[in-house]
């Protein structure tokens, strides 16, 4: 297990379990909430993933009873961490720090999976949202709450939401800072399932072990071509199925998948004779 930390302990530990990287959030006194110290932990994490090819999912998850809430009221009060200085200092710091998060996450070429339990609110609830895939258990709570304190989300979290729910609601839960439990969340499509909360875990890590499981180079391809087919017209996502799909029919990965789908079928076929 590695573990991306500063002087007062692992803020992010990540382990490798059979193709999925599992990162974990890890700091229960604040809920884990995104300071310099945890944005750059976290950022470390994430930006090192498309250099590996042993990994083939992420799991985001939390030790502790909240997933991730958000900025740090305190700080805030304090005008400490990322909120200190000048309005342009405190914007090139967002940009450098926060953003880091925000890019690494949406720009990672394997699928990503979320685990959400508790709360994941203000720029928790954003960081869940970037993610591919979000599992959450019953007791998972989520808020774009950022009005409630002045704010508006500060990490893009209004350019993935809007694309989850539509225009109309992104707007409605945005200017509202409405708190939806599990769900609520579920009927809006910001999760794809609901789970006992002692089942997270286990349910967030089968379903990143059944996508860890797939051919890697189709992987990664087929994420790709459902992100770029959402704001493609349908000649230019025809045009780059051609070219994935020809690439792969010619590849050596292709042509094994067949031989052990093949081979899979002809044992079914024997153990029934």
């Amino acid at each position: 297990m590695s573990a991306y930390s500063n002087d007062s302990g692992s803020l992010v530990e990540s382990s490798l379990d059979d193709g999925v990287l599992v990162l974990t959030l890890n700091s229960a006194s604040d809920g884990n909430a995104l300071n310099v110290a945890m944005t750059e932990a976290l950022s470390d994490a994430l930006e090192e993933i498309n250099d590996r090819r042993d990994m083939h999912c992420v799991l985001l998850r939390s030790s502790s009873r909240h997933f991730c809430t958000g900025g740090n009221v305190k700080d805030m009060q304090s005008g400490s961490d990322l909120m200190s200085g000048s309005v342009e200092d405190v914007r090139d710091r967002l940009h450098r720090s926060l953003h880091r998060i925000t890019r690494a996450l949406s720009g990672l070429d394997v699928p990503s999976v979320c685990a959400v339990n508790g709360a994941a609110v203000g720029a928790g609830c954003d960081l869940a949202l970037m993610c591919d895939i979000r599992v959450a258990s019953t007791k998972a709570v989520f808020a774009e709450s950022f009005l409630r304190l002045g704010l508006v989300s500060g990490i893009g979290g209004s350019w993935f939401l809007a694309r989850i729910v539509g225009y109309a609601k992104a707007l409605e839960l945005t200017l509202t800072s409405e708190f939806i439990d599990a769900e609520a969340a579920l009927k809006l499509g910001i999760v794809s399932k609901v789970v006992p909360e002692d089942a997270l875990d286990t349910e967030a890590l089968s379903l990143a072990k059944r996508i860890a499981h797939s051919p890697p180079t189709a992987l990664r391809m087929a994420k790709r071509l459902v992100r770029e087919a959402a704001d493609a017209s349908l000649e230019t996502t025809l045009g780059m199925a051609a070219s994935m799909q020809a690439i792969l029919l010619c590849g050596r990965e292709h042509k094994e998948a067949v031989d052990r789908f093949l081979a899979q079928q002809a044992a079914k076929k024997r153990t029934h004779m």
